[in-house]
């Protein structure tokens, strides 16, 4: 219950949570489980991640009267909770009120809310777009007075501006900053909030609580890796990333540090106790990003299972491997579909990739669906030279496959072309590109094969795959090819790999000029063949599925070029 008591110990909870955006019963029953595990660990408060009744991000979903009135309901009801005397709550919700509708918290205890918050510095990049649909809290919102502890509760955006907010909640006497967070993954992520966070303490003097949600929705895939600073400007406590949990952390106040440290009488408060978790390397922080992101879409989406072709390739190789870990190897069906132009090796490396996973593996010949199609075609195309249009069959057969099959048991279809492939139009429409999801849409091609030799010498945590050699090493090793004409190989019309990765890299994440990526070391007439491929590609990546986002700029919501553009740099 609230009271003017001060207190030297405060235990707070960070519930690092997978809602679901819409869910608000089911986002409720889950809060109400954590603050009951929190209460059992002794806890005082429990603290929530952004808008977390509703889920993040909701999107339109908030201009809906119904949707912020079953919002409104839920935040009552899980105030009126804590009339139990056990911990206060702080959760995210968004709350219309007179002067618009916000991106708020309450701040609940002894059975009623004693507080709510607006967000103040709305973001509206990348892929965000928060003004859209929420309206700026007022600039003067103050600390909150919880059992005799003062504390401040800036939203996420808050502390990642210029705007001063930390700073004005310590002048105003917050004695500690909780920041709950809808902070998406990408790749060093963990360091930036750090760094963010860092940079808010030295300028306000206090330690600073940062909970970060867990989940993918949609594109957006969030890592959790909550933490916090001390005001001595070290990590304080370290949770898991990719893991959901509720950890307790124990805080003293210590009036000789705060009063030496902030030259006043003030107090001042230490983490004596909360989890130090080792937040994973590059290779496999992405890897469980992918996993995570393609359980989630399928699971929260409620398919059953999956589907996806099987081609003896590095990127459906990975994305099997992906679908077994994230799912298991009962839910995912992998289809190899022959040709003429498949080689041996394919069939044999698609084979052990599915066996080594112990998934279903079917073989479902397309020559007579292909060569139905071209003899169809004899007289429209007579005089005409064989080429791109007839391979291109090859792969809208496939893609007609996959989805009877998803039509026929409600399989979800694991779509599996990688950036590189998405960036330059290496893809069919209606044939490779068909499908509900993309776990390696925004990987690039040597970024795919560092993750396959990653996952074959380590399973992830949380993984329902097998140990070992997931794909066979000849995958690996051989030359990339679609097989859609005999002795075909990728590099016969891209540049390599290593190549390509690093001109898109400048093109696409840091927007750098033909001068500038010549100056790397790169070949004019290359640069500029891919920068022209690549904006004239644009019309098939607008008609491509979802998939995770691992870079600074995905194909989607960070980046949203025109498709009729004839702008070309330097001509």
């Amino acid at each position: 219950m609230t009271d003017n008591t001060a207190s030297d110990i405060l235990r707070i909870a960070v519930a690092q949570l997978n809602p679901t955006v819409g869910d608000v019963a089911g986002n409720l029953a889950k809060a109400r489980e954590a603050r009951a595990d929190a209460a059992r660990q002794g806890a005082d408060l429990v603290l929530f991640t952004e808008l977390f009744l509703a889920g993040y991000p909701p999107e339109d979903l908030v201009l809906k009267p119904a949707f912020l009135k079953a919002c409104e309901q839920a935040a009552q009801d899980f105030a009126g909770d804590t009339a139990d005397g056990g911990p206060g709550v702080i959760i995210g919700t968004p709350l219309k009120r007179k002067s618009g509708t916000h991106n708020s918290i309450i701040f609940a205890d002894g059975g009623k809310i004693v507080a709510e918050r607006y967000k103040l510095d709305l973001p509206n990049y990348g892929e965000f777009d928060e003004k859209r649909v929420f309206q700026a809290g007022p600039e003067m919102q103050g600390p909150v007075n919880f059992r005799g502890v003062r504390l401040g509760i800036p939203i996420c955006e808050d502390i990642w501006g210029d705007v001063g907010i930390c700073e004005t909640l310590a002048e105003s006497g917050a004695e500690i900053l909780l920041v709950p967070n809808g902070s998406p993954y990408y790749r060093g992520k963990v360091d930036v909030r750090h760094q963010i966070v860092i940079r808010q303490v030295i300028e306000c003097g206090l330690p600073i609580i940062y909970a970060n949600q867990l989940g993918g929705q949609d594109e957006l895939i969030f890592d959790g890796a909550s933490f916090a600073i001390g005001s001595d400007k070290t990590l304080a406590f370290q949770m898991s990333q990719f893991e959901e949990t509720v950890n307790v952390t124990t805080w003293k106040r210590n009036r000789a540090a705060a009063g030496a440290q902030n030259g006043n009488n003030s107090d001042g408060w230490v983490c004596s106790e909360g989890p130090m978790s080792t937040i994973p390397e590059k290779e496999e922080a992405d890897y469980r990003a992918c996993m995570l992101g393609l359980r989630d879409y399928v699971n929260k989406n409620g398919f059953k299972n999956v589907v996806l072709g099987l081609s003896g390739g590095i990127d459906s190789a990975i994305c099997a491997a992906l679908a077994v870990d994230a799912l298991g190897e009962e839910r995912l069906r992998a289809v190899m579909m022959p040709y003429r132009y498949t080689s041996k090796d394919s069939l044999k490396d698609a084979e052990d990739c599915a066996r080594a996973l112990g998934c279903r593996y079917d073989i479902v010949p397309i020559f007579e669906p292909v060569e139905g199609f071209l003899h169809t075609l004899t007289q429209l195309f007579e005089g005409t030279k064989e080429g791109i249009t007839e391979e291109n069959l090859q792969s809208r057969a496939r893609g007609t496959i996959l989805m009877a099959i998803s039509n026929k048991f409600g399989s979800m279809v694991v779509t599996t072309g990688n950036k590189s492939e998405m960036s330059v139009g290496y893809a069919t429409l209606y044939g490779d590109m068909n499908g509900g999801f993309n776990p390696i849409k925004d990987l690039y091609k040597m970024q795919v094969y560092a993750l396959s030799r990653w996952r074959n010498t380590h399973v992830p945590p949380g993984a329902l795959g097998p140990s070992g050699e997931v794909i066979p090493n000849n995958i690996i090793d051989k030359a990339p090819s679609a097989e859609l004409r005999e002795n075909q190989t990728d590099q016969d019309s891209l540049p390599p790999y290593p190549v390509l990765d690093d001109i898109l890299e400048c093109l696409v994440e840091n927007e750098m000029g033909v001068d500038d990526i010549v100056a790397r070391g790169h070949d004019r007439a290359t640069v500029t063949r891919v920068e022209h491929l690549l904006y004239i590609a644009e019309y098939k990546r607008r008609q491509a599925a979802p998939g995770v986002k691992i870079t600074k700029k995905n194909f989607g919501r960070d980046r949203r070029y025109p498709i009729t553009n004839r702008f070309r740099d330097g001509g």
